[in-house]
């Protein structure tokens, strides 16, 4: 009866999420690789299967133009031809909020679902919490791998494993390089955050309405893209979360505070980033932002890949690098970042747990070679298989030839994850006050030792409140 009071109130929330109009794509993103020799991909459900076919139910955020099912399910169907997937694409424009919505919809009116695909460690940690996710663990141990060998993502929560890891989408920096060749700035290979803002406040040019900025953030913004409120956190070996590994709080970390200090920085002094107030009254978009040429440098994550070169809706018009997320100091180990996955789970709804977990694990491993369309998490697939995965997705846009290959591949080759924390189930939660009490410190409603102490006070009340 909890659960279910729990799950209608995450309803009514994704209702009013999308009603007032977010549209958080925390989680829209893409890329290839050829079948590498570690990693068992045999499944529990690889013994002989049932002669009588199963359909199993997939629910996703990802539509065909981001993910190739068509592609995909096919390869998949030739492999085990007796397990039908059946795609349900929850949002043809990619919008997670929206799928989220439709999830729990589908959820309550007890619909089939036997795959769950989630784009955030909160929206997964979440449902796990609402007892719409089955454990892993019994299908992974017949199985005889580990997850820390076999991915480079840790899905780990409570203890247990409730999904497995597809894409690896490493966040870097998205540089206008037409801009910088006329700044005279070089395309940065490692640099820190002085030096961003330095960058930054050399490309912002023009004044009032024609005035074009230097950077531009996406978030944070209704409690999602919770990213952009780690720029000093993120490039850290450990305690990159606004959690520690023991769940307590990291908000009295000096990275945290060095993040706000930057935002104000480079928004209320250099005036070089985008005002959050125009980004949130005039619902921007960051590929808006930055393929219009609205703003220079823009930190996102690498499901950007598919998209580089240009497509139909965003032409490419200029020269495009990448460059890594910079630094605190300049004798910082380099590489560290933000990773976003994808998290495929099982539904504990499933009448066909076991087809759908021999899905799970095919579309984590092989499935990701054969979508074409991201790196993937498995570490199946060796590092220097990137530039040929690379030429592969820049060769489906519409000119390659304007992007710096070389600086993605120097990005791409060096990234590397911190130390998983995993998502506790009231990350949502925490990550709205943090999220309302910035916006009082960026609209100037109280000062940034009010600010941290609020959401200190505010987040250990959630903690607080959710301690068994």
């Amino acid at each position: 009866m909890y659960k279910q009071m729990k799950l209608w109130f995450i309803l009514t929330l994704s209702v009013i999420i999308v009603l007032t109009g977010c549209s958080g794509n925390s989680g829209n993103k893409e890329e290839t690789a050829n079948k590498g020799e570690s990693g068992n991909t045999e499944t529990a459900a690889n013994a002989p299967e049932e002669e009588k076919p199963v359909t199993i139910k997939v629910h996703t955020f990802g539509n065909e133009a981001s993910y190739n099912w068509e592609k995909t399910i096919a390869a998949f169907k030739e492999k085990y031809p007796n397990i039908i997937p059946e795609v349900i694409v929850l949002s043809e424009k990619g919008d997670t909020q929206e799928a989220l919505q439709k999830l729990d919809l589908a959820a309550s009116s007890s619909e089939q679902m036997d795959v769950l695909m989630f784009s955030d460690p909160a929206s997964y940690a979440q449902r796990v919490g609402l007892g719409m996710v089955a454990k892993l663990d019994e299908f992974i141990a017949k199985d005889g791998y580990t997850i820390a060998e076999d991915y480079k993502v840790d899905t780990t929560l409570n203890g247990s494993i409730y999904a497995l890891p597809g894409k690896f989408n490493p966040w870097y920096v998205l540089l206008n390089k037409t801009h910088l060749t006329e700044a005279g700035l070089d395309v940065p290979t490692d640099w820190t955050w002085d030096d961003f803002t330095s960058y930054a406040k050399k490309l912002t040019t023009g004044e009032g309405a024609s005035k074009h900025y230097g950077t531009y953030f996406h978030g944070p913004q209704n409690g999602g893209w919770m990213e952009f409120m780690k720029l000093a956190l993120a490039n850290q070996a450990e305690n990159s979360e606004f959690l520690k590994a023991d769940g307590t709080s990291n908000l009295d970390n000096p990275l945290f505070r060095k993040t706000l200090e930057l935002r104000l920085q480079m928004e209320k002094q250099d005036k070089s980033a985008t005002p959050y107030t125009d980004m949130m009254s005039q619902k921007l978009h960051y590929r808006n932002q930055f393929f219009n040429q609205a703003a220079s440098m823009i930190m996102i994550g690498s499901w950007m890949n598919t998209e580089l070169g240009g497509t139909e809706q965003f032409p490419l018009n200029f020269e495009v690098a990448v460059a890594p997320i910079p630094k605190n100091n300049a004798g910082d180990e380099g590489g560290y970042t933000m990773v976003t996955t994808d998290y495929v789970g099982v539904a504990e709804s499933s009448k066909n747990k076991e087809a759908a977990y021999t899905f799970v694990r095919w579309y984590t491993t092989e499935g990701q070679i054969a979508q074409g369309k991201n790196i993937p998490a498995w570490n199946g697939v060796d590092d220097s298989q990137l530039a040929s995965i690379i030429d592969i997705i820049l060769g489906a846009t519409k000119n390659p030839e304007k992007v710096d290959k070389a600086s993605l591949l120097n990005v791409l080759s060096n990234a590397k994850s911190s130390k998983i924390i995993p998502p506790v189930t009231y990350q949502s939660e925490m990550y709205k006050v943090i999220n309302e009490e910035y916006e009082k410190l960026i609209f100037d409603q109280q000062d940034i030792d009010k600010t941290i102490a609020a959401m200190q006070e505010k987040v250990q009340q959630i903690i607080d409140a959710n301690k068994k």
